[in-house]
């Protein structure tokens, strides 16, 4: 599992699954955290959970979970 985060838009990405590839990701759940920010599911054909976007992620994940997280 490796997060990475991009202070420019705000957002942050937990992968789950090893070596996702672009396209992989075929099926987006997008749960609606209004006036915090939106975390969208990406499941590949199978339906398995390939990662978890954050977006508004100063909002939605505790500081240190952001500090260590890898900058992109």
């Amino acid at each position: 599992m490796r997060i990475t985060v991009d202070a420019e838009v705000d957002a942050a990405y937990v992968q789950i699954a090893d070596d996702v590839q672009d396209g992989e990701a075929v099926e987006q759940v997008v749960v609606d955290r209004p006036g915090r920010g939106d975390v969208v599911l990406d499941f590949d054909a199978a339906g398995h959970l390939l990662g978890v976007e954050v977006v508004g992620a100063t909002g939605l994940l505790r500081g240190s979970v952001l500090a260590a997280a890898d900058r992109i």
